[in-house]
């Protein structure tokens, strides 16, 4: 065999191992999955099994899915964006075991659950801003208006996330150790 040759058919062996090799990871790791809007995508991790499970139990899980929570929403290129970033952090904290196995949402996904919280409850929200301020500073010196959603509505959507042993009927989600 002549050197081309061999150069053409090496080239393609290691193409098709490398193509091999990129499927079997894609869906090894369900990475399609996160395309989706499909809240079974946010278990992929056993991590967010409790989260899963007690957002099954919530008011929310009829009407809102993780990511109408949890990403942007109305501009399609800011949720992927968001999406892709969170996917890689969490890629590499999950690779290199530096995340906190207590789960607690970044300052950006805070800021976007929060944007989402009033965009969603919008008939309700300047009201609720509006009575907040006015009757519910408690002395906290950033007014209630500057407060988060969820510092009041602790349980909504997720309840106090112990174990899935504290949600009953948890749907066959299980907790891997």
């Amino acid at each position: 065999m002549n050197k081309s040759k061999f150069l053409v058919y090496s080239s393609l062996v290691v193409f098709a191992i490398a193509l091999g090799l990129f499927v079997y990871l894609v869906n090894a790791s369900k990475a399609l999955s996160y395309l989706s809007s499909d809240p079974k995508a946010c278990i992929n991790c056993h991590v967010m099994n409790p989260q899963y499970a007690t957002w099954q139990h919530s008011s929310h899980a009829e009407r809102a899915s993780c990511v109408e929570c949890h990403l942007p929403t109305g501009n399609m290129v800011q949720k992927y964006i968001s999406k892709a970033r969170d996917g890689w952090n969490h890629s590499v904290a999950f690779t290199l075991g530096t995340y906190d196995h207590s789960m607690k949402i970044s300052e950006d996904g805070a800021r976007r659950v929060q944007e989402n919280c009033i965009s969603c409850h919008a008939s309700l929200s300047s009201t609720l801003l509006e009575n907040a301020d006015r009757n519910h500073q408690f002395n906290d010196p950033k007014g209630a208006s500057e407060r988060l959603c969820w510092e009041c509505h602790k349980s909504v959507p997720h309840g106090k996330v112990r174990s899935l042993t504290a949600t009953p009927d948890n749907l066959g989600v299980r907790e891997v150790k």
